[in-house]
Formats: structure tokens, sequence, C-alpha cells
């Protein structure tokens, strides 16, 4: 990966000013069908939630491919280890907390270590999971899977990303974690958009600041900027779908040219996007950062407006640490602390 990848917009992709909604556990479901439509390779497992995660889909078209293990998680990852070393590729899918969480050691020993082509989704991510409170809310599950070795962490932003994301990782050869949301949200891409494993797209350019988003946070990002544009404030927007291996020149390169890095994730702040961008910027490229995320704390059960507002997960927190990163670093583009050594010189 360290060829410059930083994508212009990808050629039809938009920002829909229409609003158009889709539902990406329901774009999972289609898109896990069509890809069993051309892969006879493909098998998937669930623990006791196809309804949920919308493998039931595949499962009412692939019956002799689709294995109900039920609340097992555990064992779900066994039985995929197992199928991926016979040449299958299993689709392991349950909530996001529990495949991280309840099936770590499997996920690290079974999977990661062997490097097994298995792929597993985890559904209901982050703080919106349909009201089910704190014991479902994958807040930590990047940071989990990012921290194994040999792991590709995968975050889907729309509908659209989903289903080419999906293609994309079906081709790759061993183990991903595929983060997919709930709820029905903003479609940013059209159907001209090509996903690239570990390439971020920039889907808005800008020369004050950066905000680096991935997942639901994407679409939140884009407000942001167009309401800081209102106000004069030109910012860049790039969406960071692959979180491992992550576009390290994509960050590099918005760090040198605007200035200034917020991360946007629907995420624990430790561990996840902000972290991994914070690693990049610290060894290459320091400047100015701020993260939008959840901030060490559990989450709870709630309407998911309710909870964007409480945790901050808002264009309007956006808003507020772009401010706070342009005053670190100054009207003229440099830090205090630089100003502070030019002076004391």
């Amino acid at each position: 990966m360290s060829e410059k990848v930083s994508e212009k917009p990808p050629g039809g992709s938009k920002l829909v000013s229409s609003r158009e909604l889709a539902s990406i556990r329901e774009a999972f479901g289609k898109a896990l069908v069509e890809m069993g439509r051309k892969n006879s390779r493909i098998v998937v497992l669930d623990g006791d939630l196809a309804p949920s995660t919308r493998t039931a889909l595949f499962a009412k078209e692939f019956p002799e491919r689709f294995i109900e293990v039920g609340i097992a998680e555990q064992n779900m990852v066994g039985i995929a280890a197992g199928l991926a070393a016979v040449g299958y590729i299993p689709f392991a899918c349950t909530f996001g907390v529990f495949i991280t969480k309840k099936a770590c050691d499997q996920v690290s020993i079974s999977v990661a270590y062997p490097r097994l082509n298995v792929k597993l989704v985890g559904a209901y991510s982050g703080l919106f999971s349909g009201k089910t409170g704190a014991t479902h809310q994958a807040i930590e599950d990047i940071a989990i899977m990012r921290a194994i070795p040999n792991m590709t962490v995968v975050v889907p932003a729309d509908a659209v990303q989903l289903a080419k994301a999906l293609e994309a990782i079906v081709e790759y050869e061993g183990p991903v974690y595929f983060r997919v949301a709930r709820d029905v949200y903003p479609v940013i891409f059209d159907e001209s958009y090509e996903f690239r494993l570990g390439r971020a797209v920039t889907l808005r350019e800008g020369k004050d600041a950066s905000i680096i988003a991935t997942g639901i946070m994407t679409h939140t990002a884009l407000e942001a900027a167009e309401e800081l544009a209102r106000e004069g404030i030109d910012v860049r927007v790039i969406n960071m779908c692959t979180i491992k291996p992550i576009d390290e020149e994509a960050i590099v390169r918005a760090a040198e040219e605007t200035g200034g890095i917020v991360t946007a994730e629907n995420h624990s702040i430790i561990g996840g996007l902000g972290s991994a961008v914070a690693e990049v910027l610290v060894e290459r490229c320091p400047v100015p950062m701020r993260r939008v995320g959840i901030r060490d704390t559990f989450g709870e059960s709630g309407p998911d407006e309710e909870l964007r507002e409480k945790y901050g997960l808002t264009s309007l927190q956006v808003r507020e640490q772009v401010y706070a990163v342009i005053e670190t670093r100054g009207v003229d583009g440099r830090t205090e602390g630089e100003k502070t050594l030019e002076n004391d010189h």
C-alpha cells in the first residue's frame, strides 16, 4: 500500500442532495445473495440472528449453503475456520459486539493466526442497535479487530459502498472483519463507484482542514463540511472505508495540504479510526488533530437521534472540532508550538 492513493472523487460519485435513503443491512443481505449466485464456494453461518442480519435472504436462496449455528458464536467461528481450511469462503454473521468480544479467542487463534479465508460480519455496529442498549452496542469492535494480526477491517459508509466492498472482500484471500450498520442512511455513492481495498476516497476537496470519516459518520462529515462552507471555511472530506490496512498516504497528504485533521466515527475514540489516524500522523506528519466519537463510556438504550445528540456524533460536534483544529493551527498555518519556538529564537 505504498503508492500514493488518495483517490479523487470516484467517477459519478455524488453527495446526494435529494437525501436518498437506503438500508445498509438490507443491502448486505441482498449483496450476499448476489455474491452467492456468482460463487458457489460462499457459505453463510449465523448466530440465531438471521432476520436481523438479513442473512435470512441467503438462507432462503441457498438453504444447502446456510448453517444456523444458534447462540454459540465461538462454535460458529470454529466451524467457519474449518470450512475455510477445506476451500469454502465462509461468512460468519452476528452482531458486532458478539463476533468481536464473545468469540475473540477463536477469531484470533482459529482464524487470524493461520490466516484463513473467513469473513466475519459484525451487524448492528456502533451505538445504533435498535434500542438494545449497552450489551448489544459494538463500540470497541474496530479497536479489537484492528489489533489482531492478519486481520483486514472494512467499514462501509452506505448501501452502495457496502455492495462494492463485499464483492472486493470475496475476492480477497484472508480474514476480514466487515462492519455493517443496522438502519437506513443517506446514499453517498452511485453505481459507477469502484471500491478499492485499502484506499481512501476524497469526497470533497478543501484547504483549511480535513475531516476523515468512516461508516455512517461519513454523511455527517459531509453535512458539517457543507455547513462550514457557508461560513467560508473550506474543508476536505475523506471517506476511510478500510480501517486496516489504512491509507497512510491519504492521511499524510491531507495533513500536509490542509494542516489539520478531524476524525469522525461511530465507535470509541480509543482504538478506532481516530487512533489509527493519530498513529500515522505522529510518525509521519504531526499536525493539530481532534477526534469525534464515543468518549470512553458505555452506551445506553434509546432512539438513534437522541443517542447521536447525547454522545456527540453530530455535524455540530464535527464543526466544533474543525474550529478547534484551525484555532490550534493558527490563522497563518503555524501551530502554537511552532510560533513559540520561533519567538524563542
